[in-house]
């Protein structure tokens, strides 16, 4: 078989401009999300323009169980995952801690966090049995910096690149490598899940500027992870040029 990448979050955004890039490139895609349309959808599209090889698996990585069932029901040769990238992630709400919704802060949390920590925490065996693998975790300029009436959700990217470094030392004594990659603005889904479907307000986001494509960041990846064995990218901020820093950013208006 060719390499194997498993993408969480593949239905939009990055996770579908990284499937058609990994596919186009020869790899064997692992592809996960919740909307099963979508992704049935995805997969017919790489199949028809790049004649990928697929495997589809509907879940949610909030629900351990589910994580655990679906990946442990592999095939075997689809369990060697050479590629895992832990890209699904959201963010809910903008408010202030003391006005937050208990709601937002779970979901972001189970997502971000725990998602993460349930895929892997299940692929991982299988690469320190083969003493091979790579795993990226998708991180944001929210993990870098910390703004206003944005607290939890930076907290849960702060916890992705803690968790990272942690797992890259971890890890090493088995080849596997880990990197981290933190984008700045994209223009995804991101601010439409934000906004909670205020798509006038998502839209406002990008006003005056051009932000990452889903592609910029699938493009970076793909870098990543085609390094020579003995170099590994740890962490990497991509940011669009008009913008800074988490909040500074120019605007042609």
């Amino acid at each position: 078989m060719s390499k194997i990448a498993l993408i969480t979050g593949a239905t939009s955004g990055i996770g579908a401009a990284l499937s058609h890039l990994l596919a186009a490139n020869g790899f064997d895609l692992i592809l996960t999300g919740r909307r099963n349309k979508r992704l049935v959808e995805l997969e017919h599209d790489l199949a028809s323009r790049y004649k990928a090889k697929c495997l589809l698996l509907c879940f949610d990585v909030t629900k351990q169980g589910q994580v655990q069932s679906s990946l442990e029901s592999l095939p075997g040769n689809w369990k060697e995952i050479d590629v895992l990238i832990n890209n699904a992630g959201l963010a809910v709400g903008l408010d202030t801690v003391d006005n937050g919704e208990i709601e937002d802060w779970e979901r972001m949390i189970d997502t971000n966090v725990k998602g993460l920590l349930y895929v892997t925490r299940t692929v991982t065996p299988w690469m320190k049995q083969r003493k091979s693998g790579h795993i990226i975790n998708i991180s944001s300029i929210a993990g870098k910096e910390a703004y206003p009436m944005g607290g939890v959700y930076c907290g849960t990217k702060h916890a992705v690149q803690a968790i990272s470094h942690a797992m890259r030392i971890e890890l090493l004594p088995f080849g596997i490598k880990v990197g981290v990659i933190a984008p700045g603005m994209v223009d995804t889904e991101f601010s439409h899940v934000r906004f909670k479907g205020d798509a006038a307000r998502a839209k406002s986001v990008y006003n005056g500027l051009t932000p990452l494509s889903p592609v910029d960041v699938a493009e970076t990846i793909l870098f990543l992870i085609t390094r020579p064995a003995h170099v590994n990218i740890d962490d990497l901020l991509i940011m669009p040029t008009a913008q800074g820093s988490a909040r500074d950013v120019f605007r042609n208006q």
